[in-house]
């Protein structure tokens, strides 16, 4: 049977939902800090979709797919670090080129924050212990 820690649930999606608008992910030499949304549009929608699809198993009470949209929500704040660090280092496939854009744009904290949202999302279930009660009923 599966616990749900509300509190910690409940802080890890307003931490995903605010560090996408409001915390530095990259660093623009002209143009200063950019969010996830000046990122990546595609990236901030699907991050927020599935946020979304988490709120709403969580509201509804359906913990084994809440835990899997969780996992699926730390995979995807992954993949999409990833996907925008190589994004940066390999933009135009030219190696002299691609060298001088990897030197002046920069990832930023926003990143970490984002995970350890992700993190408290998918840490806010786990397995609660079965008492002798429930296990005779």
């Amino acid at each position: 049977m599966r616990t749900l820690n509300k509190p910690l649930a409940l802080i890890g999606f307003m931490v995903v939902f605010l560090a996408a608008i409001f915390c530095p992910f990259l660093k623009v030499p002209l143009k200063a800090n950019w969010n996830l949304y000046q990122v990546d549009t595609a990236l901030f929608m699907i991050t927020y979709g599935i946020l979304g699809v988490c709120v709403l198993f969580f509201f509804i009470r359906k913990l084994n797919a809440y835990r899997i949209s969780a996992w699926i929500l730390v995979a995807w704040i992954i993949l999409s670090f990833v996907l925008v660090y190589l994004q940066i280092n390999n933009y135009f496939g030219l190696k002299l080129i691609d060298g001088l854009l990897a030197k002046t744009l920069h990832l930023k904290w926003g990143w970490g924050v984002l995970l350890l949202g992700g993190l408290m999302v998918l840490f806010s279930v786990n397995k609660g212990k079965v008492s002798k009660e429930t296990e005779n009923k």
